[in-house]
């Protein structure tokens, strides 16, 4: 805070400030956290200084959940290291924009379901953890796909329940339980759209989002030599080498801003044709690219591939960044012109160029983690299911936003649900180690045979407790009222 004064603007924080501007992602975010702190006369001080505290709260939420959980407190630490220390995350909680206040949001859905020994009902915890996520949607459109994990988690963690009549069946309270966490869910997804519509004159929806960012996706995988298309439809193909996913979408000279349809046909129905026409044709390149943005976040080093964003837009400056328009709209006569401090701005830098971030290969290691303790059927029934909602998250809000186009900034929620995770679900695994079973020989002194008795730990009540293999019957060893085998 004390580097950029007071606050970091991009390009989109105007529609944040009060403009009520309807863009690609809906404006929860500035009517539950912006707007609230400008009201209490804060400034754009107060807003980051807000999301550097959520920054710090989930840091201890996830450390307390795997603590709880019975990890080591070492193990806490580096499940909230990387939201803590990570420099791409430092500079997005001091930019007014949604990712702080989203990642909270997920992460507070994560913690109320995954938290171990709470004395509220399973239902109850779904219904608060839905809506949290509900209102991440209205924050980010992407959210929306945070369903698809809370409804399995919902489907595959329910158990038989008791009900006045008796037990139910299992069945029945799972597929209760996904439709009671999908009505919550949709309440604030559905106050907002209505809200757009009535208010915002945005339409009955979460956004504006054309097109243009699925065309810019198939556009730049598509191979304009081999493909099938009309001749009315031909301009529409970028050519090979394209400008990328961030030029076909936003770039003036992109072809679906030069595009003149055919009289009488809108701009709209020709590019759904020739969307059409590629992800049809050429799957293999549609998919291979998306395979390849994907697995980006596990590279050891953040370097800029041709196409993306530019990465400096999410790296510290030794000055102050200008983003026009936008820096005019923000820092105007009643704004003071912000600064940024010459010795710690360049620090900021070091460090991140330095290696002041998590690299990919830990979150690899994370998602291996999490992914084997999810699958163990052997292993621990709540940290199996807090490794695979976790994860589940991590996938829908991440790799969803990939489907249309890789940037850094997408990647920041695998730093608050991959970590966790992986540790829980290492857990899972290490408790599925400890209950292997221990053999030992021991002589039956009235017959003279060697009888084999196996240690087998039992959890929650020590590892005193053993079991004999040997043949019972007069001669053999009777199990003690301690549980340990006599002699």
């Amino acid at each position: 805070m004390m580097a950029y004064w007071p606050a970091l603007v991009y390009i989109d924080t105007p529609r944040y400030l009060g403009n009520f501007a309807i863009g690609i992602d809906p404006l929860g975010y500035e009517f539950l956290f912006t707007k609230p702190i400008l009201l209490l006369h804060a400034g754009l001080a107060g807003v980051v200084l807000a999301q550097h505290v959520l920054g710090l709260a989930i840091g201890a939420a996830l450390y307390a959940l795997v603590v709880r959980h019975g990890a080591p407190r070492w193990l806490g630490v580096l499940a909230a290291a990387p939201v803590l220390l990570d420099s791409y995350q430092l500079q997005a909680e001091q930019m007014i924009m949604s990712d702080a206040f989203f990642e909270a949001l997920i992460c507070a859905a994560l913690v109320v379901l995954a938290w171990p020994g709470s004395r509220y009902r399973v239902s109850s915890r779904f219904m608060v953890a839905a809506a949290l996520l509900g209102l991440a949607t209205t924050v980010r459109q992407i959210g929306e796909l945070a369903i698809i994990p809370l409804l399995v988690y919902a489907v595959l963690s329910r158990r038989q329940s008791e009900g006045p009549e008796g037990p139910r069946p299992a069945a029945k309270a799972r597929a209760r339980l996904a439709l009671m966490a999908l009505g919550v869910f949709a309440v604030p997804v559905l106050a907002y759209m209505t809200l757009s519509a009535t208010v915002l004159g945005g339409g009955f929806g979460l956004s504006n989002t054309s097109n243009r960012y699925l065309y810019a996706r198939v556009a730049s995988a598509a191979d304009c030599a081999t493909l099938r298309l009309p001749a009315t439809e031909r301009s529409l193909c970028p050519g090979d080498p394209g400008p990328g996913i961030d030029a076909l979408a936003n770039g003036p000279t992109s072809p679906i801003h030069t595009y003149t349809p055919p009289a009488g046909v809108a701009p709209s129905t020709m590019v759904g044709k020739f969307d059409k026409a590629v992800v049809t044709q050429q799957p293999l390149r549609v998919t291979g690219e998306i395979g390849a943005d994907m697995i980006k976040v596990f590279a050891l080093t953040k370097d800029g591939s041709d196409g993306d964003p530019p990465l400096d837009y999410w790296q510290f400056q030794t000055t102050y960044p200008v983003f026009q328009p936008a820096y005019r709209m923000v820092f105007n006569k009643d704004v003071p012109r912000p600064k940024a401090d010459p010795v710690l701005a360049p620090a900021l830098r070091w460090y991140q160029l330095h290696g002041g971030y998590t690299p990919g290969p830990l979150l690899l290691v994370f998602s291996v983690a999490a992914v084997f303790g999810a699958f163990d059927p052997r292993s621990s029934r709540q940290r199996r299911a807090a490794a695979a909602l976790g994860a589940g998250l991590a996938l829908a809000v991440v790799a969803g936003a990939d489907l249309y186009e890789f940037s850094w900034r997408y990647q920041l929620p695998t730093l608050v649900l991959l970590p966790p995770a992986g540790v829980l679900g290492a857990l899972a695994a290490a408790g599925t180690m400890k209950r292997c079973t221990r053999i030992r020989l021991t002589l039956n002194p009235r017959s003279g045979r060697w009888l084999a008795v196996s240690s087998i730990p039992i959890p929650g009540s020590g590892f005193g407790k053993t079991k004999s293999n040997g043949p019972t019957g007069p001669g053999a060893p009777t199990p003690s009222s301690s549980g340990t085998t006599s002699r």
